[in-house]
C-alpha cells in the first residue's frame, strides 16, 4: 500500500492506493468544511502550518478506519506529499514562527514577483524580529515533511517555484537572493523529488497511528504533481486543474520564459521544464456563489440550474478576479465585477452560468498567453472533479480554445502515493505509474456554439481589457 497526502488551502486530502493494481483503497479529506484562510489586511491570506498537520492525522486516522471496515490492515510501504505551492513557512528550532504567508497572499506584489521569495523579503523588510528569528524556510509540503521526519528538507523544484532556483545554469538563484537581500543559508538543503527523502519518526507514527521507519520518497507542488497525476511528462503535454485556484500547466523540453511574468516556469517532478498559469479566483467564486447566492443547492444542483440559461448569459458577464492579484494580468489589482444586470431578465440561473462562463474565458485568455509563448494546448488532461464536473466550464473552455479535454478519475493525493511507489522503486518509471489511469469522460468543441461562444468572450474580454486599463 502506498500513502500520499495533499496539502491544499481548502482542505487536506489523503489516499491509500494498491501498488499493484492503482485502485484507491480508501480516501478523505479533512476539515469537512473549507479550512480557513486569515487575512488581516486586506490582500493578506495566511494559514497555521499546524492546522495542515493536524488535518493530515484525522485523515489519517479515517483511513485506518477505512481499511479495517473493509477487512484490510494498513500496510504502508512508503509516503508522498503533495501540496499547496508558493507558500512561505518560516520555522524556528522546533516549529513555525508565524501564520504561513500562502500562495493567494497578495502583499508581494511590489518585490517584483509574488512567490515564496517575495514573501520571505516581505518579512525581511516588515518583521525584521522575526526574520532574524528564521532557522529555515520551508514550502508547505516540506513542512509536512518534517512533521513526518523531523528534517528540514526541500527540492529542487520546490526552490524553482520560489524563484530561488536558476534553471539556465541549474544552481541557485544567486541573482535573485541578493536583489531581495537574503540570506541564502535560511534555503533548506535539497533531497531528491523521487527517492529517500527521510523515514517517519516514533513520535510522527506515534500521532498518526502508523509504524516508525515507512520511508517519505515523494514530494512535489500540487501542479506538478497534478501533472504526475494525468501521465502529462513529456513536451507538449497539458495538465489543468479547477479547485480553489485554476491552473493550466504545460511540459516543454525548451526553457521558456514570459518578460510580463503572467505565466511562470518551474522545474518539472522530471527535470523538464512546466509552464503555469494560475488563476486565483476559480473554485472560490463557485463556492462564493453557492454560500451567498444558492445555499439551498449543492454544486451539482448549481450546475443544472445553470444549464437553463442560454450561452453568454443574456448579455450577463462576470470578471472573476477577486482573489488577490492575478499574475496573469501582471498583477495588477482586479476585484470581481458583475456587467449588463438586468433586474427584469436575469436569474441566479444567468449569475452562476455567467460565472462558469467567465471562469473558462479566464482560463482561455491565459492560455492564449501561453500559446504566444510556444506552448501547445490543443490536448488538455484533467481530473473529473471540481470545476471540471460543471458541464458549462468544461464545455465553454473546449469550444473557445478548439482544444479536446480529457477527464480522469484521480487527484492529488493519487499522485501523491503513487509518485511514492516511483520514489521507492515499486515502479521503474513514472509512466509504468500511471499505465492503470483510466479516462471517464471526453469533451470536444461544438463548432455550432463557437459563436455564441465567441461573441460571449470578445464582450468579456472588452470589459476586462476596460477595468485593468483604469486601475
Amino acid at each position: 500500500m502506498l500513502l500520499g497526502y495533499d496539502i491544499g488551502s481548502s482542505s487536506v486530502k489523503a489516499s491509500v492506493v494498491d501498488a499493484l493494481t492503482g485502485e484507491c483503497l480508501a480516501t478523505t479529506f479533512f476539515p469537512k468544511q473549507e479550512m480557513a484562510i486569515s487575512s488581516p489586511q486586506p490582500g493578506f491570506a495566511e494559514q497555521n502550518p499546524t492546522d495542515w498537520w493536524n488535518a493530515a492525522i484525522e485523515c489519517t486516522h479515517e483511513l485506518i478506519r477505512l481499511l479495517e471496515a473493509s477487512g484490510k490492515q494498513p500496510d504502508i510501504k512508503a509516503i508522498g506529499i503533495s501540496y499547496q505551492m508558493h507558500g512561505l513557512v518560516c520555522m524556528g528550532r522546533d516549529e513555525a514562527l508565524r501564520p504561513s504567508i500562502i500562495w493567494c497572499d497578495s502583499r508581494a506584489v511590489s518585490y517584483g514577483n509574488n512567490f515564496t521569495a517575495g514573501k520571505l523579503a516581505w518579512v525581511h523588510d516588515h518583521e525584521p524580529d522575526m526574520y532574524n528569528q528564521i532557522e529555515k524556510i520551508l514550502l508547505p509540503g516540506d513542512y509536512i515533511a518534517y512533521k513526518l521526519t523531523g528534517d528540514m528538507r526541500t527540492t529542487v523544484s520546490g526552490l524553482s517555484e520560489g524563484l530561488f532556483w536558476d534553471m539556465q545554469h541549474n544552481s541557485l538563484n544567486e541573482a535573485e537572493i541578493s536583489r531581495l537581500h537574503l540570506n541564502p543559508t535560511l534555503l533548506a538543503d535539497t533531497v531528491p523529488t523521487f527517492g529517500l527523502q527521510g523515514t517517519l519518526t516514533e513520535e510522527a507514527a506515534r500521532q498518526l497511528r502508523l509504524t516508525a521507519g515507512i520511508p517519505i520518497t515523494y514530494r512535489a507542488g500540487d501542479q506538478p504533481n497534478n501533472a504526475l497525476s494525468l501521465g502529462v511528462l513529456d513536451d507538449g503535454e497539458v495538465a489543468a486543474t479547477g479547485g480553489t485556484s485554476g491552473v493550466v500547466y504545460a511540459v516543454s523540453d525548451k526553457p521558456v520564459s514570459d518578460p510580463l511574468n503572467r505565466v511562470n516556469p518551474f522545474v518539472h517532478v522530471n527535470g523538464k521544464t512546466g509552464i503555469l498559469l494560475c488563476i486565483n479566483s476559480v473554485g472560490i467564486l463557485n463556492a462564493w456563489l453557492r454560500r451567498n447566492v444558492a445555499s439551498d443547492l449543492s454544486y451539482a444542483q448549481m450546475n443544472d440550474l445553470a444549464a437553463t440559461a442560454p450561452i453568454g448569459s443574456e448579455g450577463l458577464t462576470l470578471i472573476p478576479f477577486g482573489n488577490g492579484a492575478e499574475r496573469v494580468l501582471q498583477n495588477r489589482p482586479s476585484h470581481c465585477s458583475v456587467h449588463g444586470l438586468d433586474f427584469n431578465t436575469h436569474t441566479r440561473a444567468h449569475l452562476i452560468r455567467a460565472a462558469h462562463e467567465s471562469i473558462a474565458f479566464a482560463f482561455a485568455y491565459g492560455m492564449h498567453v501561453m500559446n504566444d509563448l510556444g506552448a501547445t494546448t490543443h490536448l488538455i488532461r484533467a481530473g473529473y472533479g471540481n470545476l471540471f464536473l460543471s458541464p458549462i466550464f468544461r464545455q465553454t473552455l473546449s469550444t473557445l480554445t478548439d482544444a479536446r479535454i480529457l477527464l480522469y478519475n484521480t487527484d492529488g493525493s493519487i499522485g501523491a502515493a503513487r509518485g511514492a511507489g516511483i520514489g521507492v522503486g515499486i515502479y521503474s518509471t513514472p509512466r509504468d505509474a500511471f499505465q492503470t489511469l483510466q479516462k471517464v469522460a471526453e469533451v470536444t468543441p461544438h463548432p455550432y456554439e463557437k459563436t455564441e461562444t465567441q461573441a460571449a468572450y470578445d464582450r468579456w474580454l472588452s470589459y476586462l481589457t476596460t477595468n485593468t486599463k483604469s486601475k
